[in-house]
């Protein structure tokens, strides 16, 4: 209840707003109708003022020496009836009082009355007697015996005011039953409402890390509370990818990092162990500078990886002529083809421009023709091919190696994902050089894909926006 009250709880809040608009309608309503109400009563003291005013002028009549009498006092204002009869008065034209009742005790019903020319009747208006009594006062002209007076008739309003509080009594009680009954049905079906809302959140308070798989109980999938809960689901399904994702990465990374340290302690152990000339020794260190090679590569690969998911690497932008970026990044790999007597052409059109960061997207076709040069046959020919299509230009990376299965394809941008996995890491690298690519490639807006056209080899085609 103190949480109701205090509105801390959304089944609180909920009754505590819907009740205050209710009673806000309500109250309109009450209002409204309590002004109609009054409104139709002044109307039928109105109306009935009227009937009284034709039936006084019917028993009015003068005396003897000029004074204003009545045949009959029936329906006038007596005493204790006062509520319950009519108040009288007659005047002259210019202003003289010919008759007044005695109730009114010499109280006046008004000032003298006033006609403007083309008026025979004034319109009922409510007054205050000096006593403070409320009256309705209704005036009209009458002629009588060849004489114009005025009959200015008056009845109480106390029995009309009664009417109108007893009705706005019996509203301003009932309302606040009404709304308190409401708002306790109200509190009740909120509950009921919520209830699948306390159960998801006792669900999910269960779920940890390390039971990712389990899932939310939705009762009925297609209400707003469903598709919440299918939301979740759907959000605790890709934080389950997402920690897989992480162990596996930490699982292979630690793995590929340990391999290139094992081999360096082993080659150290052997030449501490061993016993031979200054040849023998600079070919262990050589063995341990190549493994200290591999392992950097690995650490670099991993940290760009790192920075990338992290989004702390900032692309410096300017005109990149793609052509020349693809020539410049098959010099570097030279070499590497010379050793197999492999052959890489770069061609295109000089022309293709795109709006990239010059680094990070040489680093991309680095990557690309290096494993083109890792899984080309020796004497195999390794082409760079550049052209402009769709205003997209595209950068094909294709060698003639032994091709990817359909199988293997969908996976290769995988984070140390190798097809060949008998193939060492010296020749077939860490795996993560495609997960680099498609990094820097997305990064500029663009996508790279493995084409499957090629009858033989494999076909990488990098697609940036011109």
């Amino acid at each position: 209840m103190k949480k109701l009250l205090l509105g801390r709880t959304l089944r609180g809040r909920l009754t505590i707003l819907y009740g205050a608009f209710l009673g806000f309608a309500l109250a309109l309503y009450a209002t409204g109708s309590a002004l109609y109400f009054l409104h139709d009563l002044t109307k039928q003291l109105d109306a009935s003022l009227d009937r009284d005013v034709e039936t006084v002028e019917g028993i009015l009549a003068f005396t003897s020496d000029g004074a204003i009498a009545l045949v009959s006092h029936e329906g006038e204002a007596r005493g204790e009836k006062f509520h319950h009869g009519y108040l009288l008065e007659v005047w002259s034209t210019d202003g003289q009082l010919l008759y007044r009742s005695e109730d009114l005790n010499g109280l006046s019903l008004g000032p003298p009355p006033h006609f403007q020319a083309g008026r025979s009747q004034e319109e009922p208006h409510s007054y205050r007697l000096a006593n403070g009594r409320r009256v309705r006062v209704t005036s009209r002209l009458h002629h009588m015996q060849g004489r114009l007076v005025v009959v200015r008739l008056a009845v109480s309003e106390e029995p009309l005011w009664d009417e109108f509080w007893d009705m706005v009594s019996v509203l301003s009680f009932g309302l606040p039953v009404i709304v308190l009954l409401i708002g306790f049905t109200g509190y009740i079906v909120a509950g009921r409402a919520i209830k699948p809302v306390e159960s998801m959140a006792h669900r999910a308070s269960s779920i940890s890390a390390e039971h990712l798989n389990e899932r939310l109980h939705i009762d009925n999938p297609d209400d707003e509370l469903g598709r919440l809960g299918t939301a979740f689901n759907q959000t605790l399904a890709r934080l389950e990818t997402s920690f897989e994702q992480l162990r596996r990465f930490t699982a292979d990374a630690s793995h590929e990092l340990r391999t290139p340290l094992t081999a360096i302690r082993s080659v150290g152990e052997v030449a501490l162990q061993a016993r031979g000339d200054a040849a023998y020794y600079r070919d262990m260190i050589g063995s341990m500078l190549e493994e200290v090679d591999r392992l950097t590569r690995l650490v670099e690969s991993l940290l760009t990886i790192s920075r990338a998911d992290a989004g702390h690497i900032q692309l410096q932008k300017s005109p990149v002529a793609l052509l020349d970026l693809a020539q410049e990044s098959a010099a570097l790999l030279e070499v590497l083809a010379e050793e197999k007597d492999q052959t890489i052409v770069v061609d295109g059109e000089p022309s293709v421009t795109v709006w990239a960061d010059r680094l990070i997207l040489r680093q991309a076709l680095i990557n690309l023709i290096d494993n083109a040069v890792k899984y080309s046959p020796a004497g195999g020919d390794i082409r760079v091919h550049v052209h402009a299509a769709d205003g997209n230009a595209i950068a094909e990376v294709r060698d003639s190696g032994p091709g990817i299965s359909p199988e293997h394809a969908e996976k290769v941008f995988e984070r140390f994902y190798r097809v060949d996995k008998a193939r060492s890491r010296a020749e077939g690298g860490a795996g993560l050089g495609l997960s680099i690519v498609q990094w820097a490639v997305s990064a500029h807006g663009g996508n790279v894909e493995l084409s499957r056209d090629a009858a033989q080899g494999c076909t990488f085609v990098i697609h940036l926006p011109r």
